[in-house]
């Protein structure tokens, strides 16, 4: 079975100086929608694992979270893609979580639906969080520089063996050669 678990805000869509609290403030990041879909059509099964304090903060309910994410799921749909699956968590950074990157508890959550370990996934993301995350689990950490990924890139000491591309475009057409 092909993984690859990505990110969210800064991987598949843009980055939005507060928090993108209604649909309309989600918009894809130029051929990430595409990249899905080429990856999708190769036999990857495409999960998303992303940290969504905004919950627990009270910015956004769970209401409002599914109805961007339907709106996530149906424009990767309509690009030709499918997400197997989305992983969240919804504790603020405060409470201690074993869910919220940089911790494994999404990983683990993902290891044990899907019956598999993480050695080698490319575990996508834009933040030193998400790197963490993926090096923890045996996965491989991949460096995008849209969203925070180029703050990253220059401000943080990456985990070894991290790769790093322009975007999510470029991560599927690596894979896919």
């Amino acid at each position: 079975m092909k993984l690859i678990v990505l990110d969210d805000k800064g991987v598949i869509n843009e980055v939005n100086d507060s928090f993108i609290q209604t649909p309309e403030e989600w918009v894809p990041i130029p051929g990430s929608l595409e990249a899905i879909a080429k990856l999708t059509h190769q036999g990857y099964r495409v999960i998303v694992a992303t940290n969504q304090s905004g919950i627990g903060r009270g910015l956004l309910d769970m209401d409002t979270f599914n109805a961007i994410n339907d709106k996530l799921f149906k424009a990767v749909q309509a690009a030709g893609g499918y997400l197997d699956a989305l992983f969240f968590c919804p504790h603020a950074q405060q409470d201690h979580c074993h869910c919220r990157k940089p911790e494994i508890g999404l990983f683990k959550e993902i290891i044990q639906r899907y019956s598999t370990d993480m050695k080698g996934v490319p575990v996508v993301g834009d933040s030193l969080k998400d790197l963490q995350a993926a090096s923890s689990v045996g996965a491989t950490p991949v460096l995008v520089l849209t969203g925070n990924g180029q703050q990253t890139q220059a401000t943080s000491n990456l985990p070894v063996g991290t790769q790093i591309y322009p975007d999510l475009a470029s991560v599927a057409n690596a894979l896919l050669k």
